[in-house]
């Protein structure tokens, strides 16, 4: 019997990428707190590995460096929440009174919403005034936020528990997994593969590091300046404030929430309303337009559409974890789309 050879292709047609596109899609949506854990896992462990290599170099053994590494990073962030939490109480306990202003705030537009109301209603014409009859809204049952905290809370452990395991892991075997994961590709493409994984390892290094030190920076000028204008809990409101003005686009606009909320009990006049959001937006465009780039910039080659599509798609998909994600996700995408035959195009238009 005569044995023919087949020929098996490798190269996918355009309805089997979408469909793989797809399912990768579905296990990242529906395994998102698996995944979410990982990223964050690999991102720390990106930004600590320099900190071990100088404990390694000084002859400490690699394992032990990763253990004193961790214990200080969680020291500094245990005397950091503590610091927020302690403000974060004085506030609850002050919180009657910011709620009492807020149900006025609320009151007098809902009252200001029914004059319009009514001040329409009375041009209308008559023939045109068709009641409909309202349902009365029904709050949703208890057992639906029990669920919805439940999964929150379950998200929050499970980062909690396994992102410090994960970092260890990766940072005292970094040596055995490099080799490991270099095993997985033939000889000829080692080469283009060691120069993406480089890659990847400066621009993650590079983002997590720069921002960071951007968040540092905006959360001292951020604190300094409610300190100045004499705000109430000017540490706390600084420190909220620093972080949301990392957000892209957005954050100009979210970093306003904490000073306007404290300032609420403190101001009767629009005139420190306004100020504080011009200082808070130039602190952002500080932040977003003169010091990424210069920190960070060099590193993550992305143009600004495919940055704000990354948003849209990633803070969609994930919510507010989404957003942090988003650049180095698609920063990563594009060094494998460059180092990656019959992808280059689209590395080029993330970066174009």
């Amino acid at each position: 019997m005569q044995i023919e050879d087949i020929k098996v292709t490798q190269r996918s047609n355009p309805s089997q990428r979408i469909i793989a596109l797809g399912i990768v899609f579905a296990f990242l949506y529906f395994a998102s707190n698996i995944v979410i854990t990982l990223l964050l896992a690999v991102l720390l462990a990106y930004f600590l590995d320099p900190v071990v290599g100088v404990l390694e170099r000084i002859f400490i053994p690699r394992a032990l460096g990763a253990l004193l590494v961790l214990l200080a990073v969680t020291a500094i962030m245990a005397g950091i929440g503590y610091m927020v939490v302690n403000r974060a109480d004085q506030f609850l306990d002050a919180w009657p009174r910011y709620s009492g202003i807020l149900r006025h705030i609320a009151t007098e537009f809902d009252t200001r919403i029914s004059t319009v109301e009514k001040q329409v209603e009375a041009i209308t014409p008559v023939e045109d005034r068709v009641k409909t009859p309202t349902r009365p809204v029904e709050p949703p049952p208890i057992r639906d936020w029990l669920f919805r905290g439940a999964g929150s809370l379950y998200s929050f452990v499970l980062v909690a528990t396994f992102v410090p395991f994960l970092v260890f892991f990766m940072l005292a075997g970094k040596r055995r997994i490099w080799k490991a994961t270099m095993g997985f590709f033939p000889d000829e493409d080692k080469e283009r593969v060691q120069e993406a994984l480089d890659q990847v390892n400066s621009m993650l290094r590079s983002f997590v590091a720069g921002n960071a030190l951007i968040a540092l920076i905006l959360m001292l000028l951020s604190w300094a300046f409610f300190m100045e204008i004499h705000l109430d809990y000017p540490f706390l409101a600084g420190c909220v404030s620093g972080v949301m003005n990392l957000v892209p686009y957005l954050g100009a606009v979210l970093a306003w929430i904490p000073p306007f909320l404290i300032g609420m009990g403190q101001w009767s006049t629009i005139g420190p309303y306004l100020g504080t959001a011009a200082v808070i937006t130039l602190m952002h465009v500080l932040g977003l337009n003169v010091l990424m780039p210069a920190i960070v910039g060099r590193r993550v080659h992305l143009n600004a559409l495919s940055v704000t599509v990354a948003l849209l798609f990633w803070g969609w998909l994930w919510g507010a974890i989404g957003l942090i994600l988003a650049i180095p996700i698609t920063a990563v995408i594009k060094v494998i789309c460059d180092h990656a035959d019959g992808w280059e195009p689209l590395g080029r238009w993330l970066g174009a």
